[in-house]
């Protein structure tokens, strides 16, 4: 099978890079491979929903630059294909003194990415949310809720409308890169591409090895938990609830989520998964594991933040201390207010020096891209950062853009 573009992964990411392709480039082939029966069934199909403004993320980083286009992206392109979505607006909470540096800090960043965020004293919090505990937050009116299965899918369906292929129950299996074309060896058979995207999330760094790359990070999956809600305790929760997030730590503490269903989830916390694909406590790859442990930068960050892990890991075996997490910003909630919920795995790249990249990190070599570092607010984002891997691919080809293309995504 020949492509002019194969992209690696169908998440909500690499679909989204295949779409536009098929837009800009309608007369050249786009072939999507994925490995399981379905499209997002990884990061895209087990976060909680969140279309996100881009306040926390450092002034100037891909982050902050491609939140904020990529939010107005993907309203645009739900309002054009009805996909629900609310801009419901949400709140940061500080519950005590020690966290209005960092709230205020947030607020800076807030407002330096042209994100609409206000402060919000004690009785304002109360006017928002009724239920809330807090000393001072931030007001988020921009932020909202999707559901982004419902997108990947329809990503999906404009692909293959456009002529393109969505290849699933399709493993990778290897590689041979040539000076001008690259064949991936899949379950489904070999496809030659000019172009090879990999967007392949919780084995990104692996794939790019196969590609010929050498990553300076490496993949480690960390498991976050939710509860829900139960009955009328939904109640307690009118939109979204955060707490102030540790600088130190790239997550940001659990919290309260409505999401396009009616339902309130609570978390995620944030532990290693034993598995890179683990979304129960009980999952465990002796080979991803190995690798996690073994690996030095792993090693270099768990001495500096054991304290913290060691916490995650009290709060995902111990209800209470879930429970107690939540109350700092909902007192009323009692623990039989909830229920189980699902569970997410982050894709998280650590590099050799035992840093947590905080940032997307898209590296590109002859006829190959590889998206190593596409954490939350990759969703968000997956448009714009389309547009951008897009530019990055199209510049190593002489295709003639067509004429009906723009960088409005409908």
């Amino acid at each position: 099978m020949k492509a002019d573009v194969a992209i690696v992964g169908g998440g909500i990411v690499g679909l989204a890079v295949g779409y536009l392709f098929g837009t800009k480039f309608p007369d050249r082939r786009v072939v999507v491979i994925e490995k399981e029966s379905h499209v997002g069934r990884h990061q895209t199909g087990h976060n909680s929903g969140v279309l996100h403004t881009g306040i926390y993320y450092k002034p100037g980083s891909y982050k902050a630059k491609n939140c904020s286009r990529g939010k107005s992206l993907m309203e645009q392109f739900c309002r054009e294909n009805e996909i629900p979505f609310e801009t419901c607006g949400k709140i940061i909470v500080a519950t005590q003194e020690s966290e209005l540096k960092a709230l205020h800090m947030i607020h800076e960043r807030g407002v330096a990415n042209g994100v609409r965020c206000s402060l919000a004293s004690r009785d304002e919090l109360k006017e928002i949310e009724p239920h809330v505990c807090g000393i001072q937050g931030l007001r988020v009116p921009d932020a909202g809720i999707i559901d982004y299965i419902a997108v990947a899918q329809k990503l999906a369906e404009k692909i293959r409308a456009k002529g393109g292929l969505v290849l699933t129950d399709t493993k990778l299996l290897g590689a041979r890169v040539a000076t001008d074309s690259t064949v991936l060896q899949t379950t489904s058979g070999d496809v030659e591409a000019s172009l090879v995207i990999n967007c392949a999330g919780l084995q990104s760094d692996r794939v790019a090895r196969l590609l010929g790359a050498s990553p300076k990070v490496k993949i480690i999956p960390f498991r976050g938990e939710y509860y829900k809600l139960k009955g009328e305790a939904s109640a307690l929760c009118r939109n979204l609830i955060y707490p102030v997030p540790n600088p130190e730590f790239p997550f940001l503490g659990v919290h309260f989520t409505r999401m396009v269903s009616g339902e309130v989830e609570c978390g995620p916390n944030a532990v290693l998964a034993f598995a890179r694909e683990g979304y129960t406590k009980t999952t465990v790859n002796v080979g991803d594991l190995s690798e996690t442990l073994t690996y030095p930068g792993f090693l270099k960050f768990i001495s500096k933040h054991l304290g913290m892990g060691l916490a995650e890991m009290w709060r995902s075996v111990y209800k209470g201390a879930f429970v107690r997490s939540l109350q700092q910003l909902i007192p009323e909630l009692r623990g039989e207010d909830l229920e189980p919920g699902g569970a997410g795995v982050r894709a998280q790249a650590i590099s050799d020096d035992g840093r947590f990249v905080d940032d997307f990190v898209i590296e590109q070599s002859r006829g190959v891209v590889n998206v190593l570092n596409a954490p939350s607010p990759a969703a968000t984002s997956s448009l714009s950062l389309a547009e951008h891997i897009v530019g990055l691919a199209s510049e190593q080809v002489a295709w003639t853009l067509s004429p009906c293309a723009s960088s409005a995504v409908g």
